[in-house]
């Protein structure tokens, strides 16, 4: 858009530029002082004959501000000492005195820009000149353009090329990729997961892999799956003091280092993103090994992702890390893990109670412990009645708000985008008032309780009905 647009009336003297009214006794003293010694510098320039693209003498200016150069084989002057306002007035002077004068704007390798005024004799070379300075430009324009895109170009390839992508635990992070690299977030995730497969169309989890063996669920019963620990476990060649946790053979890693390079393998480096990354591809390298995947028989031209034993287990991922779900990114639809254990209830969506707005006092030490003693309160209170007073007194000043689980997800996923998730809210339910509920005074708190957050409190026989009279056995907070 810019070399098609504004290159020619950017880089040279146009026509179609406006003259500058000249308001200053020095403005006016200025572009007199230049025009006379670019008249001078034109008839040296004229009056002597061109020997092997060289002028056959020297020239001498006036101004000790004029350097003569040649500019693709045409004399020039280097304008240097000028300021931004200085240089718009020469262009003016040239504009409407020198045909035979352009003005130019050229960059340099460390991306400086240098002004010109290039000397050319006819209308012909003057086309010639401009196309080649538009030229120039475009090409310095695509080599900025090029050295800012950087991983552009590593994502592009890797998509092109159809390459195994291997991650652990990595849902969140091809997320991040395709809002960087690809387009927006869709709305939902069977829509991203079917785009983002037209993309990359081969993604390996290493969390999800450990599910698919029997031998490998059995060493990680009970284990935790996070990348440091199951790298721990399944890599025991990087640890020399671990015991080999089975009689399995491992893949043997070789890593090329220093004589640091036994710090590589301490647990203190992970969450570096090279050292993630090491751990990672020594995880799915000890996992393929499981499956029955030798390396040894492979060569170089073959591709890992159609491999059959790899194959059924790829494009498998876990929206997160407690869903008990798993993603095929090939149809985006989602299934119930078969190897998931739930370490905590599942949620139930009606029961939840979305709380804010707290004033500024609510991030003081003592009023959050105040806030833990009420929760305290409520799992173990005889009744409704003991909790209203407390309640009330740290959600005082009428800014606290309170919406059904249903609100709090429209709200997260509205096309709004504010920094503070109460401006958010607020910017979301601004047409649905009916949606918020504000603790106005006491008695709408109580309503609150009663109405809303007792939904929450619940006996072995199910929910209790909304009543401050009954007992309550359990509250979840």
């Amino acid at each position: 858009m810019l070399h098609h647009g504004r290159t020619v009336t950017s880089s040279t003297n146009s026509e179609e530029d406006g003259d500058m009214p000249l308001k200053s006794a020095s403005d006016i003293l200025f572009t007199e002082r230049m025009k006379m010694n670019f008249k001078e510098w034109r008839d040296a320039i004229a009056s002597k004959p061109m020997v092997d693209n060289h002028l056959s003498g020297n020239i001498k200016c006036g101004s000790g501000q004029f350097q003569t150069v040649f500019f693709k084989m045409r004399p020039a002057i280097i304008l240097n000492g000028f300021s931004s306002h200085q240089l718009k007035l020469i262009q003016q002077v040239l504009r409407k005195n020198f045909r035979d004068l352009i003005f130019v704007c050229t960059f340099g390798e460390d991306d400086t820009s240098e002004k010109k005024v290039v000397y050319s004799d006819t209308d012909e070379d003057r086309i010639l000149l401009m196309k080649d300075v538009q030229e120039d430009l475009l090409k310095n324009r695509e080599e900025r353009i090029k050295s800012a895109i950087g991983i552009r170009h590593v994502i592009d390839l890797l998509s092109s090329e159809r390459k195994l992508i291997v991650g652990h635990s990595c849902f969140l992070d091809i997320a991040q990729v395709y809002s960087k690299f690809v387009r927006p977030l869709p709305s939902s995730i069977k829509e991203f997961a079917l785009s983002f497969h037209k993309f990359f169309p081969h993604i390996a989890d290493t969390r999800h892999l450990m599910s698919v063996n029997q031998a490998v669920q059995k060493l990680m019963k009970h284990k935790s799956k996070s990348l440091s620990s199951a790298f721990l476990l399944l890599c025991p060649a990087s640890y020399s003091s671990v015991e080999k946790p089975s009689s399995h053979s491992p893949v043997t890693i070789e890593v090329e280092g220093d004589e640091t390079m036994s710090s590589r393998f301490i647990s203190g480096a992970k969450h570096e993103a090279g050292y993630d990354a090491y751990m990672t591809g020594c995880i799915f390298a000890q996992l393929c090994a499981y499956l029955g995947i030798q390396f040894e028989q492979f060569s170089p031209l073959d591709n890992l992702a159609t491999n059959t034993k790899l194959q059924k287990h790829i494009n498998f991922l876990s929206p997160s890390w407690n869903s008990g779900t798993v993603l095929d990114l090939s149809t985006g639809m989602e299934t119930p893990d078969p190897g998931y254990t739930r370490r905590y209830p599942a949620a139930v969506y009606d029961n939840i109670v979305v709380i804010w707005g707290f004033l500024s006092k609510f991030k003081k030490q003592e009023s959050v412990n105040d806030f833990l003693d009420l929760k305290a309160v409520l799992e173990r209170a005889d009744s409704a009645i003991s909790i209203l007073h407390p309640l009330s007194t740290i959600l005082e000043g009428g800014q606290t708000r309170a919406a059904k689980y249903d609100t709090y997800r429209d709200i997260c996923s509205s096309s709004e985008s504010k920094y503070l998730f109460a401006d958010q809210a607020e910017a979301v339910c601004a047409t649905s008032k009916n949606q918020l509920i504000e603790n106005v005074d006491g008695n709408l708190i109580s309503d609150v309780l009663d109405g809303v957050a007792l939904a929450s409190v619940t006996e072995e026989d199910g929910i209790i009905p909304s009543s401050k009279n009954q007992n309550v056995a359990e509250a979840t907070c």
